[in-house]
């Protein structure tokens, strides 16, 4: 998790947005105090596991080899 106070989170907010879509957390903090934090989407969450499921089911039905499915656990980690 980054901690950024108001006047540099307005100065990177677009930064700032893309480390979110890279599954960081960001806390934005006024005076030292935190006052908001960015998150991921919860969406985006719940899609990321379910391309996660559906590559494990894929890999016990032998549809995909295990180079790809590395490839897709490998893919959510930052």
């Amino acid at each position: 998790m980054r901690v950024y106070g108001i006047y540099e989170a307005k100065t990177k907010l677009p930064d700032l947005i893309k480390q979110v879509q890279q599954g960081e957390r960001v806390t934005i903090t006024n005076r030292g105090a935190p006052v908001a934090d960015l998150v991921p989407s919860a969406s985006g969450v719940a899609q990321q596991a379910s391309n996660a499921i559906a590559a494990i089911k894929n890999l016990r039905s032998g549809s995909i080899t295990q180079e790809e499915f590395t490839a897709f656990r490998n893919k959510g980690r930052r």
